[in-house]
């Protein structure tokens, strides 16, 4: 049986945020996407992490492409920025913050023609490894009902709902999901992945 090996990169600040602006502008369906500026203002002065998997195009192996990201970072008790002192506060009844170091899915997505493959998966798997040996107690993640796929994905990566948001359109309600860390959950993992550090 041939083992699926999944490369992926890991960037620092300014690099990684020109790449994922790049990239949501080209395979993210989701309406708003994110600039660079913005990138770097939400991250700089906390811990994050920012992953991208890459895979070669189907009719020309020797182009290799990017497929699939995964933005991360600290989400504090004590928020300055109004957008996640605003997450925080929706989160503050089910997530505890005291004492506890929290990790947030901030942003990630897979290109439409490889998804399925499990790029997400060992993008996720490798994200634990790194918030498990940073000390993270939960990650959690926000989402919109209508993103059946993201919601099936991570229920397979054994997220739970902690939260649901009611909207007029039920496709639009949000969805929060946590799971606890721990060095228990790498157990759990069953990708193979190659990580370059940037």
């Amino acid at each position: 049986m041939r083992t699926t090996y999944y490369p992926i990169r890991e960037y620092p600040l300014q690099q990684g945020a020109l790449e994922i602006a790049y990239i949501e502008e080209h395979f993210n369906e989701f309406p708003t996407r994110k600039t660079a500026a913005e990138i770097m203002q939400r991250l700089d002065g906390r811990e994050y992490q920012i992953l991208m998997a890459e895979a070669p195009l189907p009719d020309d192996p020797t182009t290799i492409v990017p497929v699939s990201y995964k933005v991360s970072h600290e989400l504090r008790a004590e928020e300055t920025d109004p957008k996640l002192a605003d997450l925080v506060s929706r989160l503050s009844e089910v997530i505890e913050f005291d004492g506890q170091r929290v990790l947030y899915n901030w942003l990630g997505a897979t290109r439409l023609d490889w998804r399925g493959q499990g790029h997400f998966r060992a993008l996720t798997e490798e994200q634990e490894v790194w918030a498990v040996a940073e000390g993270y107690d939960t990650v959690v993640v926000k989402t919109k009902n209508r993103y059946y796929d993201m919601r099936g994905t991570l229920d397979s990566l054994q997220f739970n709902v902690i939260k649901l948001e009611s909207a007029p359109d039920p496709l639009d309600s949000k969805v929060y999901l946590a799971k606890r860390l721990g060095p228990f959950v790498l157990d759990a993992h069953r990708s193979r992945r190659q990580v370059i550090r940037v």
